[in-house]
């Protein structure tokens, strides 16, 4: 029997073929509890990142996830600025580099695939292209991509205050 643990269900994850963006991908945990899923999401990100060696959070235990489904259903129209942020990863591994958008546990199904999908650049079939689901999913992946870009900008102070958030939020 191996030491390793194995999880029954696989890493809900998409990755751009080209990372470097303001978003590279996503990933949909299975519940609210980051740090139980944590070493099944390093695990599948070894291959393309390598070893990992960092990660960051922008958000802290103390903030709720942003409710993707409420804006499917047209109750929220902006899913940033008065609302609650994208809940972005930076993970860092020795060979390159992903920004994440995590997706959150609660996501429809319909919704959380479509939003992997537009978070990682891949190809939407073009009767989808004019779905409610599509432009909620481009309306989320638009604000991380704000979100990432703003965060990127911020003082090594706030740098300080995610490694705090990363290690609140994973023990959450």
């Amino acid at each position: 029997m191996s030491g390793t643990r194995r999880s029954a269900r696989p890493v809900r994850i998409t990755l751009a073929s080209l990372l470097g963006g303001d978003i590279d991908g996503a990933w949909w945990p299975y519940t609210g509890s980051i740090a139980r899923e944590l070493p099944e999401l390093i695990g599948a990100l070894h291959r393309p990142l390598g070893e990992i060696i960092d990660i960051d959070i922008n958000w802290s235990a103390m903030e709720g996830a942003p409710d993707l489904n409420s804006m499917s259903y047209g109750l929220m129209s902006i899913p940033t600025g008065r609302g609650r942020p994208q809940r972005l990863m930076v993970i860092t591994g020795r060979c390159a580099r992903a920004k994440l958008l995590v997706v959150p546990h609660m996501t429809t199904p319909a919704l959380g695939l479509m939003v992997m999908r537009r978070a990682a650049a891949l190809p939407i079939p073009g009767a989808e292209l004019d779905s409610k689901m599509f432009h909620t999913a481009d309306c989320v992946v638009r604000a991380a991509q704000a979100e990432s870009a703003s965060w990127a900008t911020r003082t090594p102070v706030g740098a300080v205050a995610a490694d705090s958030a990363t290690t609140q939020a994973l023990h959450s």
